[in-house]
């Protein structure tokens, strides 16, 4: 099962890919750990966005497909995985069609949360995470708060905030969103993949819609 998930800054699509990923027992990768995971293991792909990493400039689209394909094409994703927050335009879009297809495969349900602006902003300027890299918990000071204020529940450690969380950058972000990654709900939905769930309610709710969507839609297997 080869799964997309969509969704704007604060839909919650790591919180429920996470989980799906527990679920159905496939990789959960999100291009922010794929590129840690590159540079620490060394891989060509990994290598080669270090030298832009060192300089402080944005790893290319060509370097992001490397290491895709890098982790695609390998035995933890022969039965399937989810990907979430990659693509993030058209253009990467139509690169990783053309992965797919080098590997002769393709995506069975692209999952777009759909939330509101006013609650998108609450939940992105409330997340803290644990401060601890091994652990990276989240929590939530309004929905998922942490038993005692600012420390981890997992592992003790201090949490933090991301600093493109606080409320001054938030709106530049759901800007950035809408201006380049909102235009794949209409390209995915042009291939007949797309399925829009609510991204509102509680996280129980949330992912047995989601469930009760790739059981329904997408040919899921159990």
């Amino acid at each position: 099962m080869r799964i997309l998930f969509l969704g704007a800054p604060g839909a919650g699509k790591g919180t429920q890919c996470k989980r799906l990923a527990a679920k159905l027992n496939l990789p959960h990768l999100s291009s922010g750990d794929l590129l840690r995971e590159a540079v620490k293991q060394g891989t060509p792909a990994g290598v080669a966005a270090k030298g832009f990493m060192d300089k402080g400039q944005l790893v290319t689209d060509a370097i992001l497909i490397d290491m895709f394909r890098e982790r695609l094409s390998g035995p933890s994703c022969a039965n399937g995985f989810i990907l979430d927050g990659f693509p993030r335009n058209i253009a990467q879009a139509k690169a990783l069609d053309s992965l797919l297809e080098e590997l002769n495969a393709q995506l069975n349900c692209v999952i777009n949360l759909e939330v509101d602006d006013s609650l998108l902003s609450d939940r992105i300027t409330g997340r803290r995470t644990c401060g601890n890299k091994a652990c990276a918990q989240v929590f939530h000071i309004k929905f998922a708060p942490p038993k005692k204020e600012g420390i981890c529940d997992d592992c003790g450690a201090e949490l933090t905030q991301r600093s493109d969380d606080k409320e001054d950058l938030v709106a530049a972000r759901l800007k950035t969103y809408r201006e380049q990654t909102q235009p794949l709900i209409e390209y995915y939905g042009g291939k007949g993949s797309l399925q829009t769930v609510s991204g509102e309610g509680e996280p129980d709710q949330i992912f047995e819609a989601i469930m009760t969507t790739l059981n329904t839609n997408c040919l899921i297997k159990k």
